[in-house]
């Protein structure tokens, strides 16, 4: 009989809200060249010449505010969604972090020491891009590697448009909803422009024209902004969001190079001199609330939009571990059609 075991993998987070431990995870972070892609040596002088000597300090700051007495956030909410789903799986289920403590490779001992055949594995974004799916892909094949192991393996496609998911995200904001808003911000993880350019598997649809994303292509499976805002249309189908009440903007940017407008930061202001006063934010890239979410936007962002006039700020929380995406989650792991990898180690979705 064959057992499949499952490694959810989620980005990560410093061991602890403490300064070294932050540099550290910073540091693993960002010398990934799915993250900063320039060649080595550059991504090494900006990383360690640039970013180190001052972000880590500042970074921790965020960290310690939305530190949990249990640990990071985003993992403890990681883990319970894992403790979730191995309740109701038949076979071995673990998870592991990208950057950071638990890693691939202890996640991939845990499950090879229970004797399983083959891997289903789960990258914890919804939306392809380089800097995460891409990334955990990578990674796990060169752990696999390093670990002499010719597990046959499998890869969950990206689920930004499966219904179980957006039927998910609908129904958890639906209770804000329905108390009274003036507009429904979706912010996502942004991307540097390039980094789309490098995925479109055609060479010449991304970002050639304003129509790119409404125009079908075979890029749009590998095309983080075609799927965010699929991801966007669908809920506010779901919701009944009136087109002048949601917009779409992306957060999280860092360096100088062109990334995906509008910028949150700068979404949120507009949208308080605007006249918005009660704004609802809903985070679809994230599945489980981490830094972005509970610092970047529910402390930082509401000061903005304050700031700028408004007066009721309210952050839906991510999917984390509510039964409905637990149920749904489960179901579309059981029941999505995965793709296996090439010789050429190219995932095909």
């Amino acid at each position: 009989m064959t057992i499949r075991g499952v490694l959810l993998v989620n980005t990560g987070s410093p061991d602890s809200p403490e300064v070294a431990d932050v540099r550290r995870y910073l540091d693993q972070f960002l010398m990934d060249g799915h993250i900063l892609d320039q060649p080595w040596p550059l991504r090494k002088l900006i990383v360690n010449g640039f970013i180190l000597p001052r972000r880590p300090q500042r970074s921790t700051e965020a960290y310690r505010a939305i530190w949990w007495p249990e640990g990071s956030p985003q993992i403890v909410l990681s883990q319970r969604l894992a403790d979730s789903l191995r309740a109701g799986w038949e076979t071995p289920v673990s998870l592991a972090m990208r950057y950071g403590n638990p890693s691939i490779e202890a996640g991939l001992r845990e499950l090879l020491q229970q004797g399983i055949d083959e891997l289903l594995l789960v990258p914890l974004f919804p939306h392809y891009a380089m800097s995460t799916t891409e990334a955990v892909v990578d990674e796990t094949q060169v752990v696999l590697k390093r670990l002499r192991s010719d597990l046959p393996l499998t890869v969950l496609p990206p689920f930004y448009d499966d219904a179980r998911y957006i039927d998910a995200l609908a129904a958890s904001a639906r209770p804000y909803l329905d108390q009274g808003y003036d507009h429904l911000l979706f912010s996502y993880h942004g991307l540097p422009e390039r980094h789309l350019r490098k995925t479109d598997p055609t060479g010449q649809h991304c970002l050639r024209s304003t129509d790119c994303c409404a125009t079908a292509s075979p890029a749009h499976a590998t095309c983080y902004r075609h799927q965010v805002l699929r991801t966007t249309e669908l809920v506010v189908q779901a919701l009944g969001v009136p087109a002048s009440k949601h917009s779409v903007s992306f957060q999280s940017r860092l360096g100088r190079d062109p990334w995906l407008q509008p910028a949150t930061v700068h979404e949120l202001e507009r949208l308080a001199q605007a006249g918005v006063r009660r704004l609802l934010v809903l985070c679809p890239a994230f599945v489980a609330d981490c830094l972005e979410t509970l610092e970047e936007i529910g402390i930082a962002g509401r000061a903005t939009f304050l700031a700028a006039g408004g007066e009721s700020f309210t952050l839906i929380p991510a999917l984390n571990d509510q039964p409905q995406w637990v149920a749904a989650f489960g179901e579309l792991m059981r029941g999505a059609e995965v793709a296996r990898l090439d010789r050429s180690n190219q995932v095909f979705f």
